[in-house]
C-alpha cells in the first residue's frame, strides 16, 4: 500500500476471487502493464469479478484511501452476504441479505436487542429504548456516518414494530434524515437447506440535506454494509456462543 500510494502514478487493479498466478497475462491482454494486486471484494465501488479498472494520476492520499477501502472483510460465518443500492436523486434504495446457519430465536433477539444494538453495530454510539407500545418499541439512535473525507452525524428515534416473528418494520418518527424507512425479514429455509435462515434488510435513506454528487451512493452503502455485516457477525458470535455452551 505504502509503495502504490508513494508511486502518484498510474495504479492497475485486477479483480480477482483470489490471488491469481494468470494476473499478469490478464493484464498484458488487455493492453495495460504491472498489475499490481488482487482484491475480492470491492463492493464500495460496486465492481465485479474480473473488471481491470485503471486509476490514473492519484494522489498519495487518495491511493492509500482506495487501497484501504479494498481490504477484505473479516470472514463471516454466514453465506451469501450481500448489500445491493440504487440511487433516485437523494434518495438510496437498500437491500441486503445473509444466509445464517442459527435459529430463529436467535436471530430475532440480536434484532431487536436495541439496548445492545451500540455494542455491535458499527457507527452506532448509542442506542436506547425510549418506549414500548405493544409490538413496537420507540427507539433513540445516535452515531456517525462515514465514507472518506466526509461524516455525517445521526441522531434519530424510530418506530421498530415486529409485525410477526418474521418481519420487523422500521420508521423514522423524527431526526436529522429526511427518510429512513424499512424492514427486516427472516426467510423460512429453502429445500434442501434445513436450519439455515435468510436475513434480509429491504429499505430507503434519504439525509436532511442531500447526498454528496460523486459518493453519495457510496456513502450509504458503506455505512449500510459495516452496520449489516456487525449485525450478521454479533449474530454468528451469539449462535458459536450457544453452541459452545450446549456443547453441539
Amino acid at each position: 500500500v505504502a509503495a502504490l500510494a508513494r508511486s502518484g502514478g498510474e495504479v492497475l487493479f485486477l479483480v480477482q476471487p483470489g490471488c491469481d498466478p494468470d494476473a499478469a497475462a490478464a493484464g498484458a491482454g488487455a493492453g495495460l502493464s504491472e498489475p499490481q494486486a488482487s482484491v475480492s471484494r470491492l463492493g464500495a465501488f460496486g465492481m465485479r469479478m474480473g473488471e481491470i479498472v485503471v486509476f490514473r494520476r492519484c494522489s498519495r492520499r487518495v491511493c492509500a484511501l482506495v487501497l484501504l477501502l479494498m481490504a477484505p472483510v473479516a470472514a463471516l460465518a454466514a453465506e451469501d452476504v450481500a448489500v445491493e443500492t440504487a440511487r433516485q436523486g437523494d434518495v438510496v434504495e437498500v437491500k441486503a441479505r445473509a444466509t445464517l446457519d442459527a435459529p430463529h430465536a436467535l436471530i430475532l433477539a440480536t434484532l431487536t436487542d436495541y439496548e445492545k444494538l451500540s455494542e455491535f453495530v458499527p457507527g452506532l454510539r448509542s442506542s436506547r429504548v425510549l418506549e414500548r407500545r405493544g409490538p413496537a418499541a420507540i427507539v433513540h439512535q445516535q452515531g456517525e456516518a462515514g465514507f472518506l473525507f466526509f461524516t455525517h452525524p445521526i441522531d434519530v428515534v424510530v418506530e421498530s414494530t415486529e409485525r410477526t416473528p418474521w418481519l420487523i418494520e422500521v420508521r423514522l418518527l423524527k431526526g436529522n434524515l429526511r427518510q429512513l424507512s424499512g424492514r427486516y425479514e427472516i426467510d423460512r429455509p429453502a429445500a434442501g437447506e434445513a436450519g439455515k435462515l435468510v436475513l434480509r434488510w429491504t429499505g430507503t435513506i434519504e439525509p436532511a440535506h442531500g447526498l454528496p454528487p460523486l459518493f453519495g451512493e457510496w456513502l450509504v452503502r458503506a455505512n449500510i454494509e459495516d452496520q449489516f455485516f456487525g449485525m450478521v457477525r454479533e449474530i454468528d458470535r451469539r449462535e458459536a456462543e450457544r453452541r459452545r455452551k450446549s456443547g453441539e
